[in-house]
């Protein structure tokens, strides 16, 4: 993720436009930064348009953008989001795919919009990263890519990957990435810009918002939760996950003990944990990889830490989980 702190010069945001995209999605990505440009009184995200071709590029109802050819197209983004519709499966456009791979080899982020992870994956740069993609390319990218850690969730933020499911949902991711960025009382404004005032987490629809899930109810709180939740494999500091929901760090231990029963970063260590154990059971990932999947910098670190947590090391709880699913024999409970 990138560095909430750093204020020198505007975030720089691309945008691959790939023929027949979702005119909704592309807007609901771009929306949201243009607003955060004009609440803020300052220009903090810069966008740029870019297709194979260059020239204006039609839309799935015609609306289109102009854009930079990929040839011209300049490497120096913060994050390139790939913004796809239609079959994009289907896509195999070599030297947009080559284009992608050296933005990977470079460590440019990448981002996918709707279609566009199956776009990323086709160029080979979304190994041991979870994401998503609009919900009906899911079984089909299952298909063709067994090993990839897929999710039915609007947005999935996985250190350097940055995908959507399309529709709205790129409203949602957006106002993630501004609440990350420059705080969460400048991405709640950006939400009451658009009168789309109930902003909703990564999860959603599938899992049940913080106020529910977890019996939280001050704002900051919150608004806390929302930020670990799009923060697993990049985990955000006790300061700045105070400094971004707005009140200071001592204030928010002191609310998270009473609300959550532990501190702040028990809480978010649980998290984690949790997520690391949904992976180990649907996947077969190294446990490495699980580990910086899961914010964790190396596999003995997280092996301590499961263990901990669970009761067994993760290799146990992968193997008990699976015998379990097979109907050979009981493992231990499903932690939720």
């Amino acid at each position: 993720m990138i560095d909430a702190n750093r204020r020198g010069r505007p975030q720089r945001y691309g945008f691959l436009l790939i023929e027949g995209y979702a005119l909704m999605s592309a807007a609901s990505a771009v929306e949201p930064l243009r607003a955060a440009n004009l609440l803020s009184g300052q220009p903090l995200y810069e966008l740029s348009f870019i297709s194979a071709q260059g020239g204006w590029v039609r839309s799935s109802v015609s609306g289109a953008f102009e854009t930079a050819p990929v040839s011209e197209a300049d490497r120096d983004f913060d994050i390139l989001f790939v913004v796809a519709g239609g079959n994009p499966l289907a896509y195999h456009e070599g030297r947009v795919l080559a284009w992608l791979r050296r933005l990977a080899r470079a460590g440019v982020p990448l981002g996918g919009i709707s279609g566009g992870a199956a776009i990323l994956a086709a160029a080979g740069v979304m190994a041991s990263r979870r994401f998503t993609i609009h919900w009906q390319h899911i079984d089909a990218m299952r298909e063709i890519y067994p090993e990839a850690l897929i999710e039915r969730r609007l947005f999935v933020i996985d250190r350097d990957r940055f995908t959507c499911a399309g529709g709205m949902a790129p409203l949602d991711m957006a106002y993630a990435l501004i609440a990350s960025d420059h705080g969460v009382e400048l991405a709640r404004g950006v939400s009451d810009w658009f009168i789309h005032t109930g902003i909703r987490q990564a999860e959603a629809p599938q899992q049940l918002d913080p106020v529910r899930r977890y019996d939280v109810h001050h704002p900051a709180l919150v608004a806390v939760v929302e930020l670990m939740t799009s923060h697993i494999a990049d985990p955000l500091r006790l300061e700045d996950l105070a400094h971004l929901s707005g009140i200071g760090a001592r204030q928010l231990e002191r609310l998270a003990k009473q609300q959550l029963g532990q501190s702040v970063m028990q809480f978010y260590r649980s998290l984690r944990l949790e997520k690391a154990d949904e992976i180990l059971q649907q996947s077969n990932l190294p446990l490495v990889d699980v580990a910086l999947a899961t914010g964790f910098s190396d596999r003995s670190h997280f092996s301590r830490a499961f263990k901990a947590h669970f009761g067994v090391g993760p290799v146990t709880q992968r193997k008990q989980g699976r015998l379990c699913k097979t109907g050979h024999r009981k493992g231990p409970a499903l932690h939720t």
